[in-house]
């Protein structure tokens, strides 16, 4: 006789008591094949998602700090030979290269100046012999205006004419913005500043032609930001308005678009609360990369219309040879793009969880 208080039924299934309880039921369920466990790190998909992107992007930091020194050490001359003047006395030459502990190995140099990075210190300009955060401070706030004064009229600009076109698509209105999009995104930055420059500042004097005499109180006399900004925003509406023209013609054409016109549902909310989402997530990165280039790749516009920003403060320093500035604009640098990627691939994993399969 069976002495056991329940009988097990095969799968479980019907598992009851010698009472007749379905008591089997409470019990877990044998699997036939393999179970695969996984074991969660607590940060969840989101977090881990963000967790790699943000290791990476140290690496990428890394990469691009010993990248610049190894260039900047590959170029001719140094910050001696640059202060010694047009005629340098060699024996001059050593004794600033020796003040500025520049006979020193660069791997030395190199190990002390990322010692000192690690508790917030930039280092000194071997030229100035100033903090190399304030020369960083200095050029941020004008960067930091040009870019901002770029972005409120970007983000207006070019969702409105990636819109228009899309619900216009193939007519003459949609056809106009894309010939006139192409065609200002082909023109070069400076070619276009230089057009600029001599039509509204030079023939018609209605602008200053750049910022000297000015200083970096950029706010206070408007009038010179309008010409810069003007150039700066010429290239990225055009790419912006075309991608969000692309995810919505994209969406509108889609079954489920044509599934709720079926069910009778506006056109407009078609269009802003279905359609314009899809276009979100190529947007958003779209926009860190515009932020990135406005913070750190303007150069030619700075130089060409002589604003005291971050681009000025590279050029000078590359120029004579000042290492340590180098370096901490390549930090800077460095640092704005792995955040601004970082906030965009987060904000497009949100939007689009499956986007963060492939990461």
């Amino acid at each position: 006789m069976n002495t056991e208080p329940f009988v097990d039924a095969p799968q479980g299934r019907g598992a009851v008591s010698a009472g007749g309880s379905a008591a089997g039921r409470d019990r877990p369920r044998r699997s036939r094949g393999h179970t695969t466990v996984r074991r969660g790190t607590g940060l969840g998909p989101l977090g881990s998602f963000a967790a790699r992107r943000l290791t990476l992007g140290l690496f990428q930091i890394l990469a691009i700090v010993l990248l610049v020194f190894a260039l900047t050490e590959a170029l001719p001359g140094d910050a001696a030979v640059a202060l010694a003047g047009d005629q340098p006395d060699p024996a001059r030459i050593a004794a600033i290269r020796e003040a500025m502990d520049l006979d020193r190995p660069a791997h030395e140099r190199l190990l002390s100046w990322a010692a000192g990075l690690l508790h917030g210190d930039f280092g000194t300009s071997l030229a100035s012999g100033r903090p190399v955060s304030r020369y960083i401070a200095d050029g941020f706030g004008p960067s930091l205006l040009l870019a901002a004064l770029t972005l409120a009229l970007l983000v207006p600009l070019g969702f409105g004419l990636g819109v228009l076109a899309a619900r216009h698509e193939g007519r003459l209105i949609d056809r106009l913005v894309s010939s006139l999009t192409l065609a200002v995104y082909a023109v070069p930055e400076f070619a276009l500043g230089v057009l600029l420059v001599t039509v509204f500042a030079l023939k018609l004097a209605w602008l200053p032609p750049t910022a000297v005499g000015y200083g970096t109180d950029l706010l206070g006399h408007p009038a010179v930001l309008v010409l810069p900004v003007l150039v700066l925003l010429s290239r990225p509406v055009c790419s912006l308005s075309r991608l969000v023209r692309a995810g919505m013609v994209d969406a509108l054409s889609s079954p489920y678009a044509a599934h709720a016109r079926r069910y009778g549902v506006p056109g407009t909310r078609v269009r802003y609360a279905h359609a314009l989402p899809n276009a979100l997530t190529p947007a958003a990165q779209q926009l860190a990369r515009t932020v990135d280039w406005l913070l750190c790749g303007v150069i030619v516009v700075e130089a060409l219309f002589v604003i005291p920003g971050l681009g000025t403060v590279l050029l000078n320093a590359v120029a004579e040879r000042d290492v340590p500035v180098v370096q901490g604009l390549a930090v800077v640098f460095g640092v704005l793009t792995v955040v601004l990627n970082l906030g965009a691939d987060v904000l497009a994993y949100r939007l689009t969880p499956r986007a963060g399969v492939a990461a």
